[in-house]
């Protein structure tokens, strides 16, 4: 198997795992994106995004690493939605 599949292969496991999450306990994604909207007003640099991630953490049962960069690319894939929703809600006001 190519690196680029097994890539693919491990971002997949990893997002199935993430829904599974959501699935069951649909609080996760009300509370990650009350988080992103509290903090993303104010910009949304990679240490806005840091602090998103840890208050995730601290308050779900979603892990990402404190560290930016030990995230996983699900990690940076669900932060940068959480990022795009903020935004896309903000222009509709």
């Amino acid at each position: 198997m190519a690196s680029s599949e097994i890539q693919k292969t491990r971002v997949i496991n990893e997002l199935q795992g993430f829904i599974r999450k959501l699935l069951q306990d649909p609080r996760v994604l009300d509370q990650s994106l009350e988080i992103a909207r509290r903090h993303l007003p104010e910009d949304s640099s990679q240490d806005v995004m840091a602090r998103i991630a840890n208050e995730i953490s601290d308050t779900t049962s979603v892990h990402i690493p404190e560290d930016p960069a030990e995230h996983t690319e699900a990690d940076r894939l669900f932060l940068e939605l959480l990022r795009e929703v903020v935004n896309e809600e903000q222009a509709l006001y």
